[in-house]
């Protein structure tokens, strides 16, 4: 008999993870608290916008013409439990208000109004980001809440998802991590996801602590890898060096590679930084912390990088002050290709230089309804031309493609001033030097 599967929470992960499974052939039930949600998913569209997503929602969602009626929604724990084999938990776990910790309450709430539903045997799966130590806990509050007891199991299974290739990163994942404490949910899992380790998608077993650790590890050496590269752009700049030279030379390494080498305004989005610190902060109450003290200096060189690019803008407006002074800024999302602005560079180096009293024109391809939500007092233009109309200096703070591909020499007739700060290093600095631009880039010469 194929096993049901059911996804505890539909934002980004879970919309994504119940669309994905019902790709792979399951019948999946998706459960959120928030009826809005659950209406919008029902009718084949996301609150959020992920590439590829909507029309693989589309293509499975029950009562849309054509779909294969795989995938239904519902805001009903009774629904969720008597339909589930595998019932995957993906709730947000932010950062808690003043502190580094990780806020595990959405998790809670969602294991305690499950495990009461759970009247048969079942397989949990844990697929939040959550402080080490945290599925130990819930296997226990499972068994002691589950009338079927011991026979709902708990199994830890980390996303691993890039926001921009979600759906690819779902169906054809580069690594699947499965903490597990018995042979029967291995194997429940093995079924799961026989599609892509058939297609040769590593299967890693361990247990639940090294599961629960693997993501934060992982995002721990990116974000020292983005760190890195800035610290050695603040070394260039004093030297006179050229960092993007640099990266190229030291990423023909094998040991050390490319990617994330790009210098810039650091990283940002809903899980590198937040991560970063809730390993810090649980590493501390472990007794720990010396272990992860050089994630403080990371964490300090990425927000260092914002107020850097900020003092960039005021020198190339005069070096003095902000008042008076017009400033566009492409870009407002984290990264491309996502609407996400959650701990956004691109939007903090603006929301800086707005209180500085620089009047600040945001446009990006994306983000912009989710930008004028978090900045309302900031200005926004439809176009990147609008937004550079009449500015005394440009920035570059997000690397979208359509960016790159700019008509230069127009952006030149209708700004007030031709400069533009590449906040990202994905420019064509020839092509915008050669159209009478002044081009400066971070960790680069000035000319």
């Amino acid at each position: 008999m194929a096993l049901k599967i059911t996804v505890i929470g539909t934002g980004y992960l879970g919309a994504t993870h119940a669309a994905a499974m019902a790709e792979l052939g399951f019948e999946v039930l998706g459960l959120d608290v928030v009826p809005e949600k659950i209406e919008m998913l029902a009718a084949g569209k996301v609150p959020m916008y992920e590439p590829g997503l909507e029309e693989l929602l589309a293509k499975h969602v029950a009562g849309i013409e054509g779909s294969s009626g795989r995938l239904r929604f519902t805001t009903s724990w009774e629904e969720i439990g008597e339909f589930g084999d595998v019932h995957f938990v993906c709730v947000n776990t932010p950062q808690k208000h003043g502190e580094y910790a990780c806020d595990m309450s959405y998790v809670d709430r969602a294991f305690a109004s499950l495990a009461p539903q759970l009247k048969r045997p079942a397989l949990v799966v844990g697929k939040s980001t959550v402080p080490v130590g945290s599925a130990a806990r819930l296997a226990g509050l499972l068994a002691e809440l589950a009338p079927v007891g011991a026979d709902a199991e708990l199994a830890w299974n980390p996303e691993f998802l890039r926001e921009g290739f979600a759906v690819q990163d779902t169906l054809h994942p580069d690594r699947i991590v499965v903490g597990v404490q018995s042979e029967r949910s291995e194997k429940l899992l093995r079924e799961v996801y026989a599609t892509p380790v058939g297609e040769g998608s590593p299967f890693v077993v361990m247990d639940f602590p090294t599961s629960e650790l693997v993501k934060t590890s992982a995002n721990s050496f990116l974000a020292t890898k983005i760190s890195f590269i800035n610290a050695m752009a603040e070394v260039c700049e004093a030297a006179d060096g050229d960092v993007v030279k640099l990266a190229e030379a030291i990423g023909y390494d094998e040991r050390i590679g490319s990617k994330f080498l790009r210098a810039g305004i650091g990283f940002g989005g809903g899980c590198l930084p937040k991560d970063i610190r809730a390993f810090m902060a649980r590493a501390g109450e472990l007794g720990a912390d010396q272990a992860l003290t050089f994630l403080r200096e990371v964490d300090s060189i990425n927000m260092r990088r914002r107020g850097h690019m900020v003092e960039l803008a005021r020198d190339a407006v005069g070096g003095d002050s902000f008042l008076g002074k017009r400033v566009a800024v492409l870009g407002a999302t984290f990264k491309p290709d996502s609407d996400d602005v959650r701990d956004s560079p691109a939007l903090n180096v603006a929301g800086q230089i707005h209180l500085q009293g620089g009047q600040v024109t945001v446009y990006d391809p994306k983000g912009m309804e989710n930008a004028r939500r978090l900045f309302p007092t900031l200005g926004y233009a439809e176009s990147a031309l609008d937004a550079v109309r009449g500015a005394d200096v440009v920035l570059h703070l997000t690397e979208w493609r359509e960016f790159r591909e700019l008509d230069v020499a127009a952006l030149g007739e209708v700004a007030t001033s031709r400069i533009v700060l590449d906040g990202r290093n994905a420019l064509d600095s020839v092509k915008w030097r050669e159209a009478g631009w002044t081009y400066r880039a971070m960790g680069r010469p000035k000319a």
